[in-house]
């Protein structure tokens, strides 16, 4: 398991952008399991609505796509890079997630060549899917 700080050691993200608290399971260049707890205390609350507090979504894409990062960033030879979005495919929201919830993110790296490559990834709210995508990514200095 990799805590808050330990994450901070291998992401470039600070908060109030690092959306990942915890890495519950994690093989470098394969897989991970990050947890995100969400409080009303997130900045963005305060305007994603006024009286009806909803994640924005396009955030819980980007706490995949750092747990995604984490993967490949704890690869050997990628230590130090950063990771880019390429694009998002398959998106599909499912699930309102609000202050309360604890969001597990899955991530799992389905093909990688060189500096690109593809993953498919999950947000979940208990047993029950929050946002489904497949991303690209390319590794970069």
């Amino acid at each position: 398991m990799l805590t808050v700080d330990d994450i901070q050691k291998i992401l470039p993200h600070r908060p109030p952008f690092l959306l990942i608290d915890r890495i519950e399971e994690l093989e470098p260049g394969k897989r991970a399991v990050g947890i995100k707890c969400v409080t009303m205390n997130e900045p963005f609350f305060a305007g994603h609505f006024p009286g009806k507090a909803v994640m924005p979504g396009v955030l819980i894409l980007e706490a995949l796509a750092q747990a995604g990062a984490l993967v490949m960033l704890t690869v050997k030879e990628n230590a130090g890079k950063l990771v880019y979005f390429g694009g998002m495919d398959k998106v599909r929201f499912k699930r309102q997630v609000v202050p309360g919830d604890v969001l597990r993110l899955v991530v799992e790296i389905i093909k990688s060549k060189g500096s690109f490559g593809t993953g498919n990834a999950a947000a979940y709210v208990g047993d029950q899917a929050a946002v489904e995508a497949v991303f690209t990514f390319a590794l970069g200095e």
